[in-house]
This record gives C-alpha cells, structure tokens and sequence, in this order.
C-alpha cells in the first residue's frame, strides 16, 4: 500500500496520476487530502481517500495503516506563525508512525543544499525536516531539486501586461530549475520499486545553464514579445508577500532563502546538472506549460 500526501498539490497530483498510469498496475493508494471534492474523477474511484491534514497525528495513523510506502512533502503554508515549526509538525507525527506502524520506504520531496546552507529559511527548515526522517532509520530517498519552473507560473499576469519577471535572485547568475514533472516522475518510479534500501540523495538539476535574464530570453522567444527581468531586493520580495497575507515568519524565511541562494551558491553554476533524472529543459517547459497559462 502507498499513502500520498499532497494529492491534489502541483507535484502530488502529477505523482498521483503517474501511479495509477503504471502499465502493470499500482499496488493499493491511499491518499491523505483535506478537500476530497479537489481529487480527479479518476482518483477518486481508484484510491482510498483519508480526509484530513497529514500534520494531524491520528490522520497520518489512520492513512498509514497497512502501508509500506509514503510519498512526503510538507505543504507551503504562507500563514504559518513559525517555519520550523510548520514544518515540524508535520515531521514528528511521521517520524513516529514510521516507528509504530511499520512503513519501510519514504520518498519525500526536499531541496537541494543539504550540508551547505545556512540561515537559508525554508531550505533550512526542509533539511531539519529530512534529517529528522533520516535518524528513524527508514529506507529513504530525498528528492532534490533546485528552483522549480513552475514558480514563473505565479507571474503570468505580469508577463502578459508587461513583458516583466520579478525577481530577487541575481539576474546574471546560472540559476539552476527543474520542473515538477520530473520531480514526480522519479518519485512514482520509486514508490512503484520494492528493491531499493538505504538513504540517499536524488539531485534533480535539469539541463540547461541559464541565467534569470537567459531564462526571459527564453520566454520572449517563445511568446514572442519581449520580456525582461525587473530585479528586486529580498527586502522588497518580504514586503510583497506581506501584502499578499503572508505572516512576518514565513516572509522572512523566503527572504532568508533567497539571500541564501545568493551567497551560498546552492542553486548556481557549480551544481552538476542531472539530465537523466530531470530531462526537461527550461525551453520545452515554457512550451508546453507557460505559453498556455499566460494571457493573450
């Protein structure tokens, strides 16, 4: 039995769609979703459906029960009063059902810089988080990728109005991404597969080398019209996502993420890419995901 958390998230329901694609049939899913009614048709006459919160200790119980397999990714939660806190309580009611009830793989979603970042916000939090799973001594793999494309999706009506990308990474840097299709693609693949042991790293890097100001070249070509990036500071990022409801907490540690993006290196050029693992390049993506989603 596999439990998918997430299901209805933008990697959770790409996961969810590839296990029940599996040509030779996924064994029993069971998905944890706090509104069932967001499920697909198709998944829900084909899965167990748990209504709730994975951070809710009884929830995660009930929806663990008789498994052997967990897809684990902690939900962005903007509202949330503390970051680690947030992403802590989700974690222990894992880490003890992993304990009690008998779960022998965990594929979780994580982030690129374990061993590197510090004072990195949400990436810090992250990796606190998976190393916490990590001591309970379950076969584990950590999935591992950089910026995802998907983030330029939040800027679609900007793009169209005014050929503009915001951003608070530096504009002429090598910024490294991945797409949230490769993402669940390695993890369906690794929920479907009993064979693996032990924990370890999945870097997801795709292929290209491209700066944030390489990266709006890329969209002018394919939208044809010219856009540009508009650089912002992480201050200004913060104060953009506290008018937009976003507690003093969560704000800060994308700010803290960002400078540490920065700095560190985390997502730059030195991080190999991984092209078997993410072969979807930042062109196909605005191809077949960005051109349809921004206006006319």
């Amino acid at each position: 039995m596999i439990v998918l958390t997430t299901p209805t998230g933008q990697i959770g329901r790409e996961v969810l769609d590839r296990l029940l694609d599996a040509p030779d049939g996924a064994p029993g899913i069971r998905v944890i979703a706090r509104d069932p009614d967001r499920l697909s048709p198709r998944a829900r006459a084909h899965v167990e459906v748990v209504t709730g919160s994975h951070a809710d200790p009884a929830v995660l119980k009930e929806a663990c029960a008789g498994a052997d397999r967990v897809f684990w990714l902690v939900p962005p939660t903007p509202t949330t009063d503390s970051v680690e806190g947030h992403f802590r309580a989700f974690t222990e009611p894992l880490c003890e059902v992993i304990g009690q009830q008998g779960i022998e793989r965990v594929v979780a979603v994580s982030t690129l810089g374990r061993g590197i970042a510090r004072n990195a916000g949400l990436i810090s939090a992250s990796i606190a988080m998976e190393e916490a799973i990590r001591a309970t001594g379950v076969h584990y793999r950590a999935l591992c990728p950089p910026a995802l494309m998907e983030n330029f999706l939040r800027q679609t009506e900007s793009i169209a109005t005014a050929g503009v990308v915001r951003m608070a990474l530096a504009p002429d840097r090598i910024l490294r991404t991945c797409a949230d299709r490769d993402i669940a693609a390695t993890a369906a693949r690794l929920l479907l597969d009993t064979s693996w042991t032990g924990q370890n790293d999945i870097p997801l890097v795709g292929p290209d080398d491209l700066t944030p100001e390489g990266m709006a070249q890329v969209i002018s070509e394919i939208l044809h019209r010219p856009v540009r990036v508009q650089p912002i500071s992480s201050a200004e990022l913060k104060e953009t996502l506290l008018r937009f409801g976003a507690t003093e907490a969560w704000a800060q540690g994308v700010a803290d993420m960002t400078d540490a993006q920065n700095t560190q290196g985390l997502y730059g050029a030195t991080v190999p890419t991984t092209p078997e693992e993410a072969p979807t390049s930042f062109r196909q993506w605005c191809e077949e995901v960005l051109k349809p989603a921004v206006p006319a």
